[in-house]
């Protein structure tokens, strides 16, 4: 199969010259500062915890933003506060672990920084904001008031909105990029795959959803960068190369 020519020039890229260092141009990942917590609440919490008494330990630990571990009882617990009334075992459980880990430990988990893969999504837009495409996004009623290239200026949800009703598209998830240029409207996703499998993968079978998406009045494409490009045996890169000719700005 002959690949795409936006395909092999990003595969090209990616593994001949400095692509890194210019992908931190869209993508500028800078851990944020640590989590803040009260003062009073972690008095709270310490006060808990040398009182040993679990339902309230677990009760102001699960209203930080971030559990000090890693459990799979721990959401349901979160979305469900009652339950830890009626689950003393699983609260036992997990404040053992707790009382292991010590109130150094739990203040170091409760606080660590939001994961740089969190913090990506609002950065591409923000790239093509700054006019690195040569065109300065602009509002709704201005896009649509001109035939001239133009980038819409716009939320997810608003893209999305836009597209529905405009161009035929019909997935019930928001876009990162929407513009039209030469008299054609172009619509993508953008997603940086930092690694490879898990979720990363099911990230990369989002933008091809809407890659695919039939009958749609518009380019669709995937604006991808990250070690989908490695030419390495793994699933993403079979995926592009292989299944489908993604396309790149």
């Amino acid at each position: 199969m002959e690949l795409n020519y936006w395909t092999d020039l990003s595969i090209q890229y990616a593994n001949q010259r400095n692509y890194l260092d210019d992908l931190f141009c869209v993508y500028p990942t800078i851990p944020n500062g640590i989590r803040q917590i009260d003062e009073q609440r972690w008095s709270n919490i310490e006060q808990a915890f040398n009182d040993k008494d679990n339902d309230i330990l677990i009760k102001y630990l699960l209203n930080l933003d971030l559990f000090p571990i890693k459990d799979s009882y721990v959401a349901f617990l979160k979305r469900d506060p009652n339950a830890v009334k009626r689950n003393p075992k699983t609260v036992a459980r997990l404040c053992g672990r707790l009382y292991e880990m010590g109130l150094d430990k739990i203040w170091e988990k409760c606080t660590e920084p939001k994961e740089t893969n969190r913090q990506i999504g609002p950065l591409f837009k923000k790239w093509y904001k700054s006019k690195s495409l040569g065109i300065e996004p602009v509002p709704l009623n201005q896009f649509m008031t001109t035939k001239d290239n133009a980038i819409l200026d716009a939320s997810d949800a608003e893209m999305q909105k836009w597209a529905s009703e405009n161009i035929g598209y019909k997935r019930n998830k928001g876009l990162d990029f929407v513009g039209r240029f030469n008299g054609k409207y172009v619509i993508g996703e953008a997603k940086f795959l930092s690694d490879f499998g898990g979720h990363q993968d099911a990230q990369l079978e989002d933008a091809i959803l809407t890659l695919t998406e039939p009958n749609v009045n518009a380019i669709q494409i995937a604006i991808l960068d990250g070690v989908v490009w490695l030419k390495t045996q793994n699933k993403m890169y079979k995926t592009v190369t292989e299944k489908y000719a993604i396309k790149i700005l």
